[in-house]
């Protein structure tokens, strides 16, 4: 099994997580949609990473797909309800941190753009969500200790995905000032090897 993704992605640092979590073995690829030459789109025709490789060679793709094949994958480390409210429940999680990283990679790849080409109000609309979606999630999750239950699941995950995204793309927004809570939630899943060996770089 082949995971095709780069070292910045959050939904690829999600994945991965999930992978380490799950003691899946795989075969890391390095390649991005954005990299002249890269071969993604022979593996998803929309471009985008994650895509993972299954050992019959057929794709997977989008990171929510992904992480929830993983997590059927293996019965050890559940990261999501099996049914009912409570599966939706994470999968609602995972929706709004995944909103972050979207909101956030837009704005970054807007602010890429030449001067003249760049929308101000764009970048102020994306980073308004962002804003938003962290106050939500800080008032939702207030002391408990993780975003859903009494153990680390995938909301977790890809809060703490999105929150590193943020941290390596946007330090000037300073979520743990901000939300101490969210502060302390990724400061504790930052112990875990899973976080720390999947940290952006780029």
């Amino acid at each position: 099994m082949k995971l095709i993704g780069s070292l910045t992605s959050p939904y690829v640092r999600k994945t991965r997580i999930v992978l380490a979590e799950k003691k899946i073995e795989y075969e890391f690829m390095l390649d991005s949609p954005w990299v002249e030459g890269n071969q993604v789109a022979k593996f998803n025709p929309l471009g985008k990473i994650p895509v993972l490789v299954l050992d019959d060679e057929s794709t997977l793709f989008d990171s929510r797909v992904i992480v929830e094949y993983l997590d059927n994958m293996t019965p050890n480390n559940k990261l999501l309800p099996a049914s009912g409210r409570e599966r939706i429940t994470v999968k609602r999680w995972e929706a709004l941190a995944d909103g972050i990283s979207d909101a956030a990679a837009a704005a970054f790849l807007e602010a890429k753009r030449p001067k003249k080409q760049q929308s101000q109000e764009w970048i102020d609309r994306q980073r308004g969500k962002i804003a938003l979606a962290l106050e939500s999630i800080s008032e939702e999750i207030g002391e408990a200790p993780w975003c859903f239950g009494n153990s680390m699941c995938l909301a977790d995950i890809a809060v703490g995905a999105a929150l590193g995204y943020l941290a390596f793309r946007f330090p000037d927004i300073d979520f743990q000032a901000q939300h101490p809570n969210l502060g302390r939630l990724y400061e504790k899943l930052m112990q875990r090897p899973s976080f720390q060996d999947t940290v952006p770089q780029g």
